[in-house]
């Protein structure tokens, strides 16, 4: 069930009806690391060269060596802080375009069943700002669980397994639920879900394919709430949106 909702979700993304909603996706977060890498550039700079100035006062010859070393870390530091901000950057642009992904696989994948409805104003703000807090707190324990010899990898799966299911789910199941009742059913199935989002961290762990985590995701937990809903034999009676 889980490698099957794995496999459509992968061949969703590419697929024409989506493809749209993936190039504006990657489109729009390449656009903004591009933009907080030359800002985040700016502002080291500006910083650091006043520093840097008063250190070595009229740059002498033999301090030439030192801006050489001071220009690599500085490069290494400017990549790893755009390394930090891809997880987050690319979860909120995704959010953008994560009902709009559910409506065309449930348009096209199971065309005979009641469409879901998107979460009103009201709850998706909230919802949003949640699920940004969770990706980002996950990520920088998992960053900083990889530093840990012994259970580095474990945890990054664990942690993002745990989280990311979760999320994503919830995400699928209040397109039919309410908060409350998407909640409990999540943690019905919280076993298959956890499953499932650890096939979403190994997603997370390519570099390059992690840009489209957010879509990967949400496509997989909507195939995986369809089909968990109809093997639940109270699925009918718990239909609340």
């Amino acid at each position: 069930m889980i490698f099957d909702a794995a496999r459509r979700a992968f061949g969703n993304l590419f697929a024409a009806e989506s493809r749209s909603v993936l190039w504006k996706s990657l489109g729009l977060t390449i656009l903004v690391l591009i933009g907080l890498w030359f800002s985040i550039r700016a502002v080291f700079i500006w910083l650091a060269l006043p520093w840097f100035d008063s250190l070595f006062p009229g740059m002498p010859e033999w301090a030439g060596w030192m801006s050489f070393v001071f220009a690599i870390l500085a490069g290494i530091g400017l990549a790893l802080a755009l390394a930090l901000l891809i997880s987050p950057v690319t979860a909120i642009i995704a959010s953008l375009f994560l009902d709009d992904v559910a409506e065309v696989i449930e348009r096209n994948d199971y065309p005979n069943d009641r469409p879901g409805t998107a979460m009103p104003l009201r709850e998706a703000i909230p919802s949003s700002l949640k699920f940004f807090g969770v990706v980002i707190v996950g990520n920088c324990v998992a960053l900083l669980l990889l530093l840990v010899p012994g259970v580095n990898l474990i945890a990054f799966f664990l942690v993002n397994g745990y989280l990311l299911g979760r999320e994503f789910f919830e995400f699928a199941a209040m397109r039919f639920r309410t908060p409350a009742d998407a909640r409990a059913f999540r943690s019905k199935h919280g076993t298959t879900v956890f499953m499932a989002g650890l096939v979403i961290a190994a997603f997370l762990a390519v570099p390059f394919l992690n840009l489209l985590t957010p879509l990967f995701a949400a496509s997989l937990m909507v195939h995986l709430h369809k089909s968990v809903s109809a093997r639940d034999p109270s699925f009918s009676n718990q239909l609340s949106r």
